[in-house]
Order: C-alpha cells, then structure tokens, then sequence
C-alpha cells in the first residue's frame, strides 16, 4: 500500500469525496432551478406571443373558429398548448363539443375564470405549480368576436417539454463523477504529502511516551509542520532533561530513605505496605520468628502494631507505640495520610520504626556506671572518713596508732588515685582522645623481661609461672610496648587475684603464618568464671566473683580491650568454672624486621 491507512487520512478523503458530491448536488440544484426558470420565461413569451396572433387571426377571421375547431381545439393542441375560448361568464363556448374536464386542465380554467385583467390589458397571465419539477402556464387573451368580448385561454406547460434540462443534468452528473474519480488519485497523493510528516511526529511521540527521547522530527519541512517538529523536538529536550532531573532526585530520595537508620513504611488506604526501606527488612532481626504465617507479621511481627495502623487510616490520627522485649526494644509512630483535595479523608498512613535497644542498653549502662562509680568511690572515702575524724577529735593517743592510721591513709588514697586514673584513661580509650604511637617491637625481649619482674611476685604467692614459646622466636610485631606491657600486667595481676596457691599462670605465644599474627594468651588454673558472666567481662566495673570481695575497680579488661581496639586488634576469653581461665590477645607482625624497642 503506497499509503498508511490512517484515521485522519480516511477523514479527509471522506471529506473531499462528501465536498465533490455535495457541489455536484448543489450545482445540480441550481441547474435545474436556472433551466426551470429558462424554461419558464421562453415557454411566457412564446405563449403570449402565439396566443396574441391568434387572437388577431380569430378576431379578423372568425371563421377560422368553425373550419379549424377540430385542429385548435384538439387535445394535441396548437403548437403544443390547449386552447379554449371562453366568454364573459366563463363559459366555454370552443371547443364546441361537450367533454368533461379534469385534472390540471379544469384547474387553469378556474384560474382563468378568476383571472381579471385591467382597463387597458388585453391579457393575463398566471403559473401554476402542478408538482415540485412540473408548472402550468395559463394565459387569458382578449378577443373580439361581432362586438362581443370574449377570451382566449391557453394552457401550457412551461417546464415538461424542455428536455434539454433532463440531458444538461445528466452531463452535469457524469461529468463530475468523471472528476471526482480522476481527482482521486492525485488528491490522495497530496493528502499523503501532506499527512507523512504529521504521522512522521505522531510516531516520534509514541516514542516519547516509551521514554525513548533519542529520536528527533526533521525540521526541514516548510510550515507550520516545520514549526511543528521544532517544538516536538524542544519538548523532548525538556522532558529528557526534566525526566534525568526527576530520576537523579529520585534516586538520591531513594537512597536517602534507604540508608536511614529507621525503618519507613508506607501504607495505601487498605492498611497494605507499598514501600519499604532497607532499614524495615533488618530491623526486627532481634525479634524471636514464631507465629510469622502471614505476609504482614513477616514485615512487621506485631499485631498490635498493625492494629494501630488500622485504627490511623480510619480514625485519622497519629499513633504512637513503644515494645520492649527481652532482647529488643522498639519506638513506633503511625502518622495518618490525606488526600490533597480532601484533607478530611485518610488515604494511607506512614510508619516509622526505630530501634531503641541499644539507647534502652547504654542508659541502664549509663546508670550502672554512675552507681559503681559511686560504690567504688565511697569505699575509700568513708574508709578515708573513718580514720581522719577520729585523728581530728585526738581519740588516737599513740603514736604507733597514728603511723598505722596513716599508712591506711595513704594507701586509700592511692586506691583511690588510680581508681581515678583509671577512670580517665578508660574514658580518654573510648573518646580517642588518649593518642599513643605504634611501632615494630621485640615480643621476645619484653616477655623475657617480664618473666623476671613478675618471678619474685608470684613466688612469694606460691604459684607457678613461666613464659613457653610455642613456635619458638617470635617475629617482630606493630605495637606500642607500654601499652602491650600495660596489658600484660592487667592479665597477669587478674589472673594471680583469682588463682590460689599452688596453682600456676602461664604465658603462652605461637605465631600463625596464615594469620600473619601472634597470639598471646595468659592462661591460669584459678576459679574460673561462670557462663553467665563471661559475656560481661570486658565491661566497667565488673567483678566475675563479687561475694568473694577481691580487691580492685574493675576496670583493668575494660582498659586491655580499649587498647587493643585502639591498636586494630583483638582480645577474646575461655574459661571453665573451677578450672582456670585464658585470656588471648592478638598482634600483627610487621613489615620491618628490626625491631625499634
């Protein structure tokens, strides 16, 4: 098909077709109302001038009355015309003979009748409508017959013998059906010209509404198509631009609302959740995973939470919620959603879900924390307290009493100076604001001098010690040797605290090349520490045996962790209550193979 069948080319063509037949109905119209009237005047003037003559001629000769009545007065007709003279009453008196008339001929009759003419006419005239394509012609001529007046009628018809009208018609008809089907072709043709360019941008808006922006009209046609195709590709400029700025934007609002830290949900007017972040998918991992047999209690495990949701969309107010469980704790707020148009009805709501277990567990740590702080402090204060007043009051009045007052004195406030001290440094460990440097040093040599300060010590205690080196020299490892020594202490001085005599600490070292660590442990045969409170062992303040009432603050594990954390590196514990504990601690080996302590 040499053209694409579309609706606006079927359109036209109706168009043109329904343009042709229309003017060739009008144009036929008016023909035959022109010839009518063409007709209409020849046959007035032929009329009048045969029915003047033969007025002359009856009125010079009336015998022409009594040897041509059967020839004028026939109903052939003269020349095509019914003649009758009638009198002044109206009365036919030719043709002589006796014949009823009927139909058009007795109506003109009566209208001759009827028909006056003036003083000085010799004759009248009238038409008469006999069908829509079809008049009468009636003409009343005076006639003068032996001084008596009289009245030539002559009834033609002014439009059925003109049969040229009837050809003209005919060749009017053919002539533009000829037309119209010669024109078909060449008007298709143009209408085709004209429509490719407009279906040309029809098709490159499909493209648009597919999102495809890459394709452009031709902006060479001339008019306002050309126009056209300048603003088709103006507005793919701008939807493409307008469409990249939307996408960027939803995209940064995507991970915007993704990377938030609590979980968003949102919900259409049915309660059901079309949009999740990814913060909603983990959040409530803490939660214990029974009676989930729903899609609902599978995003969020609580009825009472979507119970609330239910109650927002249809009451239209904000709910707000707080769980606590065993292991979790969460801050919920369901925030009603409204219609723009109509700000009374509720159309979705929007939930949102923060994890507060955390916030819950730092406050109750918060709150231990001050409580050991002020146990640990009162302590030697009213130890303190207790010494100095009697002192004051003079109640102690020997001088031995006094020294040994002032021993416990200085002992308390030593306690209670590194109580502080402790204090500060763990703080400044967790703020980072305490800065030590790490460097290549020589394990080797440090845990060797080590065993020598603590041999007399542990001596003295009756327990065993001894440093072993499993897998023989140690390379040099990252650290800073202060804080590694520090460290050491802090396990040796706990594990020599909860280990009796008898009983036997050991420092063990073995270096994993597949690591490309040291690990140090410090294991002990003491008491151990129970299962319940290992987990807890690495916080402030803790004490694994409390009733037994060892001495220290409770800080020391607390300090190690810190400082290997600081150093990028770990510490764990194993213990079996009753049979000991092992503290293992990690440090990277270094590049450098020289140590620089």
């Amino acid at each position: 098909m040499f053209f694409r069948n579309t609706s606006l080319m079927r359109r036209i063509l109706v168009l043109v077709v329904s343009a042709l037949c229309a003017s060739t109905l009008f144009a036929t119209l008016a023909f035959v109302m022109a010839g009518r009237l063409t007709a209409s005047d020849v046959e007035l003037d032929e009329s009048l001038a045969n029915a003047e003559s033969l007025a002359a001629i009856i009125s010079n000769n009336p015998e022409v009355l009594t040897n041509s009545e059967e020839y004028l007065f026939s109903e052939n007709g003269y020349n095509g015309r019914r003649l009758f003279i009638m009198d002044s009453r109206g009365y036919i008196i030719y043709p002589s003979h006796n014949e009823d008339l009927s139909g058009f001929e007795a109506d003109a009759l009566k209208c001759a009748t009827e028909m006056e003419l003036g003083e000085s006419d010799n004759y009248a005239y009238k038409f008469l409508e006999d069908t829509v394509f079809q008049t009468d012609l009636v003409i009343k001529q005076k006639v003068t017959l032996k001084d008596d007046i009289y009245y030539l009628v002559s009834v033609s018809n002014a439009t059925a013998t003109d049969e040229s009208i009837t050809q003209y018609v005919n060749i009017l008809l053919l002539s533009t059906l000829a037309a119209a089907l010669f024109m078909m072709f060449p008007v298709t043709l143009l209408v085709k010209h004209i429509l490719e360019p407009i279906q040309i941008v029809t098709d490159i808006a499909k493209e648009y509404s597919k999102g495809n922006y890459s394709v452009k009209a031709k902006e060479k046609y001339p008019g306002e198509v050309g126009e056209l195709a300048v603003t088709i590709n103006k507005l793919s400029d701008k939807l493409s631009s307008s469409i990249n700025d939307l996408t960027n934007e939803r995209n940064r609002l995507e991970e915007i609302f993704n990377v938030i830290a609590e979980g968003i949900v949102v919900f259409n007017a049915n309660a059901e959740a079309t949009t999740v972040n990814n913060t909603m998918r983990s959040i409530f991992t803490r939660v214990p995973k029974k009676n989930m047999f729903t899609e609902r209690l599978q995003l969020i495990p609580f009825n009472e939470v979507w119970e609330d949701v239910d109650n927002c969309i249809i009451e239209g107010v904000k709910k707000e919620r707080t769980l606590e469980g065993p292991d979790y704790a969460y801050q919920i707020n369901i925030i009603p959603k409204f219609d723009v148009n109509r700000p009374d009805k509720c159309i979705g709501a929007t939930g949102f879900f923060r994890d507060i277990s955390e916030e819950l567990k730092l406050e109750r740590t918060r709150r231990d924390y001050v409580a050991n702080i002020s146990h640990e402090l009162r302590t030697p204060l009213q130890t303190l307290r207790g010494l100095i007043e009697p002192l004051s009051d003079g109640l102690v009045k020997k001088e031995e009493d006094r020294q040994r007052y002032y021993s416990i004195i200085l002992n308390e406030t030593m306690r209670l100076s590194r109580l502080i001290d402790d204090m500060l440094e763990l703080s400044k460990l967790q703020s980072r604001t305490l800065a030590f440097k790490t460097f290549p040093i020589d394990m080797n040599q440090l845990l060797s001098e080590l065993e020598t300060k603590f041999m007399p010590i542990m001596k003295d205690a009756g327990i065993s010690y001894k440093v072993m080196f499993n897998t023989g020299k140690l390379p040099t490892v990252m650290g800073n040797p202060d804080r590694v020594e520090q460290i050491l202490i802090i396990l040796l001085d706990n594990a020599k605290k909860y280990t009796p005599a008898g009983g036997s600490i050991t420092i063990s070292t073995e270096y994993r090349e597949k690591d490309n660590k040291v690990y140090i442990s410090v294991s002990d045969t003491g008491q151990g520490i129970h299962e319940y409170d290992i987990d807890h062992i690495f916080d402030r303040f803790f004490k694994a045996d409390r009733a037994r009432g060892k001495k220290g603050t409770g800080l020391g594990l607390a300090i190690a962790k810190e400082l290997l954390t600081y150093m990028g590196e770990d510490i764990t514990v194993e213990s079996e209550y009753g049979k000991g504990t092992t503290f293992t601690f990690t440090l990277k080996k270094a590049e450098a193979k020289n140590a620089w302590y």
